[in-house]
């Protein structure tokens, strides 16, 4: 989940690999992913989910719709993923003005 090593600590991938995981725990994983790309201060993040039965999708997908540190999010185009993955925008960290 950590691709770089700094004086500040970890910095997140932009990626999180929820697929073949129960939906409990990965939205569990993608709960805590979420807090720690926020403090990171990255501004989308991608989500691979998988296509499966649509089940964990959904799930994620509800998660993120009510979630306070996510600005939008939306499936994947064509050669990013499709509709196994869902590309996140996350608030900005750093703007006073957020209504969340």
């Amino acid at each position: 989940m950590f691709n770089k090593k700094t004086d500040q600590g970890d910095i997140p991938e932009n990626t999180i690999y929820l697929r073949k995981l129960a939906i409990d725990e990965a939205l569990l994983k993608l709960e805590r992913y979420l807090d720690k790309v926020f403090v990171a201060g990255l501004a989308s993040i991608r989500v691979v989910h998988g296509k499966g039965t649509g089940q964990m999708k959904s799930a994620v997908r509800q998660l993120l719709a009510n979630h306070p540190l996510v600005k939008s999010y939306r499936e994947g185009h064509m050669g990013e993923g499709d509709a196994g993955i869902t590309v996140v925008e996350m608030e900005n960290r750093w703007d006073k003005t957020s209504t969340h």
